[in-house]
């Protein structure tokens, strides 16, 4: 009789599994049956047995639970997926996603954060992070000088108004990912409009990107195009690769989405062809900001890329004692 009764309880336990299997509903039509193991902004991970698949939130239309549908926006992640990400508050980032709007509409609100980075040598572009006039550019931009000015372009009366900074203190750099953070320090200096920076991990490719900047010392040059990939390897780094043009001067200015979030910052492109415009991603233009005592410029050696911090006082006295 046992034996019996061991298949039925064997379909019975495969189906009350599948009951409360979960499923989630591709843009594509597809669908995907498993059971999630978790949820995160940029992708949803689920278990279907045989392997453990990744799913980015851009392709999910729906996602079925064992107790009924739950519509996934890729516009509104969940708000536990953007915690604080610097709580020294010198940069922000958008809370939740912000809804795509036109190149033509984020040009007005966001050009007098881009900036123009003028040095003996030549010049580039940066943004404002920080309405204390903290700024983004790129370290080959001011590599080798210390006198350096910005140029930004406030609003006022609905008219853009242009002023030269000279007090600029470059506060850290870090010379192999190419990125310097400086500060405009003139004392009739106002609160600067700033930009957010956004997730280059979440990114699509294919996406509509738009870089605003000074090529050939053109200020305010706005060119638009899509993300051609966001992987591609150069020099040994992984870089967000565009059709949007890049060219000498556009050095060092953001790359943004069509959310006005930055997601890159451009800084090379292939000089024999076009449409090969490559930025660094923004994640790591965070990871240099959070750690960005690390790569403090000390004035007293101007050649050294980097602080080297003292000791806390228990090593320092361990070391003293020998």
């Amino acid at each position: 009789m046992l034996k019996r009764f061991i298949p039925v309880i064997l379909f019975c336990l495969f189906d009350a599994s599948l009951a409360r299997a979960d499923t989630v509903q591709l843009k594509d039509k597809a669908a995907i049956t498993g059971k999630i193991l978790a949820r995160k902004h940029d992708q949803v991970i689920m278990d279907i047995g045989y392997t453990v698949l990744a799913i980015p939130r851009n392709q999910i239309e729906k996602i079925m639970e064992g107790d009924g549908p739950q519509r996934v926006d890729r516009k509104t992640p969940p708000a536990a997926a953007a915690p604080p990400e610097d709580k020294s508050g010198l940069f922000q980032s958008a809370g939740a996603s912000l809804p795509e709007r036109s190149v033509r509409e984020l040009v007005g609100q966001l050009g007098a954060a881009v900036v123009q980075v003028r040095t003996p040598g030549g010049l580039g572009s940066g943004f404002i992070i920080n309405e204390e006039g903290y700024l983004i550019t790129n370290f080959h931009v001011i590599e080798n000088e210390t006198q350096i000015s910005v140029e930004v372009y406030h609003q006022h009366n609905g008219q853009l108004e242009r002023k030269s900074y000279k007090q600029i203190k470059i506060i850290a750099i870090n010379k192999f990912a190419d990125l310097a953070m400086l500060k405009i320090e003139d004392k009739d200096a106002p609160r600067f409009v700033k930009v957010l920076l956004g997730d280059s991990d979440a990114l699509a490719v294919g996406e509509r990107v738009f870089a605003i900047g000074s090529p050939l010392g053109l200020e305010r040059t706005v060119t638009e195009g899509i993300l051609s990939t966001k992987t591609r390897p150069m020099q040994g780094e992984l870089y967000l690769q565009t059709t949007a043009q890049i060219n000498p001067g556009n050095s060092g200015g953001p790359l943004f989405n069509l959310r006005g979030e930055v997601v890159g910052v451009t800084n090379m492109k292939i000089t024999f062809g076009e449409g090969l415009g490559f930025a660094i991603p923004i994640e790591a233009v965070k990871n240099f900001l959070n750690h960005r005592d690390a790569y403090a410029y000390d004035n007293d050696n101007p050649s050294n890329p980097y602080r080297y911090l003292e000791p806390p006082s228990r090593a320092r006295k361990e070391t003293d004692a020998r």
